[in-house]
């Protein structure tokens, strides 16, 4: 019941867009027919909770989406261009041929890919490979970027720079 346009053909529109169809949908709706909530799914929502609901209910059921999602995204590999990641196996290869990384580069990598086309800010990207919280700027992140850069090779724009901000794998389609 969103003005201009539904929440149902919001759903549609990400869940029809390569860049936006892995994000999780959850409709929180007063629409509580068999009739909606079927449609809703069928639209691509990963689940759809109808009103009154609790607050601790709907967090629940996002943690369990989450678990889903972690299961699948560690079972699948990553591929942008030439470049193919597998988590499982902790392998990336370039066009094919094997490239040995550090845990630090491989955990950047895996977060680039993870959310290609989206940007990371260098505080991110060091919580998330380091698990520190940037106090101070450090400009380590951008020492392991230009590490990482020059063992991908030929692949190695696909990792564009956010002057002043961070870096973003480049999405192809």
């Amino acid at each position: 019941m969103l003005p201009k346009m539904s929440g149902l053909e919001v759903c549609k529109i990400l869940k029809s867009d390569r860049v936006t169809r892995q994000i999780p949908i959850i409709i929180l709706s007063a629409k509580a027919t068999e009739a909606d909530r079927l449609r809703g799914l069928e639209l691509g929502a990963d689940d759809y909770v109808t009103k009154p609901f609790s607050p601790r209910e709907v967090v629940l059921r996002i943690q369990a989406i989450e678990r889903r999602r972690t299961a699948e995204i560690e079972d699948e590999k990553l591929v942008c261009g030439l470049i193919t990641l597998d988590p499982v196996r902790h392998q990336v290869a370039v066009a094919g041929k094997p490239v040995r990384l550090t845990m630090a580069e491989f955990k950047l990598l895996t977060m680039l890919m993870k959310r290609a086309g989206r940007v990371h800010s260098r505080e991110m990207l060091l919580s998330g490979a380091w698990g520190y919280e940037a106090v101070i700027n450090t400009r380590t992140v951008d020492t392991h970027i230009r590490r990482l850069r020059d063992k991908l090779g030929k692949a190695s724009s696909t990792i564009e720079t956010i002057r002043g901000f961070g870096y973003r794998l480049i999405a192809e389609p």
